[in-house]
């Protein structure tokens, strides 16, 4: 087993953030409700980076910082229509997912 740590997105509506998300290329991977009508716990992943996107109320404040890393930030910049910042670090940008949730995105310069 491969040790890793997900972080939990707060969300409202799941089906809503798997569809924000697949933009970024992440793919649903499972959702579980404890019964019909009560609160999914959907996991997204996009290769070997995965989030957990909670409608439970207590996980996860809103307006959670994740910093993702990709190969070609300015596909994703260009998918949503946002400028590139040249950072000393990275060229990045950042998004919020329509519940608030903040995703720095960038490429790590060398």
């Amino acid at each position: 087993m491969k040790e890793e740590a997900i972080p939990v997105l707060r969300v409202e509506d799941a089906a809503a953030a798997v569809t924000w998300y697949e933009r970024l290329g992440f793919a649903r991977q499972w959702e579980h409700r404890f019964e019909p009508g009560l609160p999914a716990f959907v996991e997204v992943a996009r290769g070997e980076v995965r989030l957990f996107l909670s409608e439970h109320h207590g996980d996860a404040p809103p307006d959670t910082l994740v910093h993702l890393r990709v190969r070609d930030v300015d596909a994703v910049a260009s998918a949503f229509g946002v400028e590139v910042t040249d950072l000393p670090w990275a060229r990045e940008i950042e998004l919020r997912d329509p519940d608030g949730n903040r995703l720095r995105i960038g490429t790590p310069t060398e």
